[in-house]
């Protein structure tokens, strides 16, 4: 039967959908500016004003990006990373929390507190450093993998989805000679989709944001860097030619480099941000229709 609206509802429904334009105008606006400064003349975006549209376009600042050797490199070598990594991540991560969900598992409430402990406390950085160190990981790309297989937020998550799905599956399924490990993979790990699906994202973004550990284990294995910081030493060098220029007082530098257009770290820095936040954007609507509950309705016959 077709409910009629009534004046009072349409009111409700004009002022969520002005409220609902608002807030996505505020949440795309940052990422437009970001975009137009990237595609804008560096010296130019030093007068600022610029909103959602370059005012002189210009392909510099990514001509720049690209133009260093090693990029293409640490491109790849993030990609396989956050490929790699993403997959062994999840699969560790719902591993451990199918065992922490199970009842029957008598030491759960002991690991579970222990887990939860190195969310508080941590070793620091020196003992972590010790220990990839005694671990023979230095240049190597396993450091990128194996320190990182397990994230407790990511089991807890995991875990408080799994201890929703019903009892009755696990117990239907060792009554027809199933294993713990059978059941995982060919029930609990396709019903817990929706937080799978939540986990992945976070690792990725992770992986692909990294350049720490690249900085401190593989510094000096060109073959190994990461996309991460290769472009966090593009903005460090721009910085240092400008800062350099200008602690130097050399006023026929900044000139030229302002006649010439020349790349300037704010314009960098909004390329470099462009180039980053593009393929997790490519990634994501994959990942969204997964981002729903009720998978289990109807899994567990009457």
């Amino acid at each position: 039967m077709h409910l009629r609206m009534t004046g009072k509802d349409k009111i409700i429904e004009v002022v969520l959908i002005v409220i609902l334009l608002i807030i996505g105008i505020a949440t795309l606006y940052p990422f437009l500016n970001v975009l137009a400064l990237s595609f804008n003349q560096a010296n130019d975006s030093v007068r600022g004003g610029i909103t959602i549209f370059p005012r002189k376009w210009t392909l510099n600042n990514y001509r720049t990006v690209f133009g260093y050797p090693s990029l293409l490199t640490g491109f790849i070598n993030s990609v396989v990373r956050t490929i790699i990594g993403s997959v062994l991540d999840v699969f560790c991560t719902a591993m451990l929390s199918y065992v922490l969900s199970r009842q029957e598992f008598q030491a759960r409430r002991v690991f579970n507190f222990l887990f939860m402990l190195t969310m508080y406390v941590s070793g620091g950085l020196v003992p972590g450093y010790l220990l990839i160190r005694n671990l023979q990981m230095f240049n190597t790309f396993a450091v990128y993998i194996v320190p990182g297989l397990i994230g407790v937020f990511n089991v807890i998550l995991m875990r408080s989805y799994m201890e929703t799905l019903p009892t009755s599956l696990h117990e239907s399924a060792m009554l027809d000679g199933a294993n713990d490990f059978t059941i995982f993979v060919r029930i609990i790990f396709p019903l817990a989709m929706p937080s799978i699906a939540a986990i992945t994202l976070f690792y990725a973004v992770g992986h692909w944001n990294d350049w720490f550990t690249t900085y401190l284990y593989n510094s000096l294995s060109p073959d190994l860097t990461v996309l991460q910081y290769e472009l966090m030493k593009i903005l460090q060098s721009a910085t240092s030619l400008q800062l350099q220029a200008a602690k130097n007082n050399d006023v026929q530098a900044l000139i030229q480099m302002a006649k010439t257009g020349a790349i300037t770290p704010q314009s960098i820095q909004m390329a470099i941000t462009i180039v980053v936040i593009v393929p997790i954007i490519i990634v994501y609507p994959f990942l969204q229709k997964y981002f729903v509950s009720g998978m289990t309705i109807g899994a567990v016959k009457g």
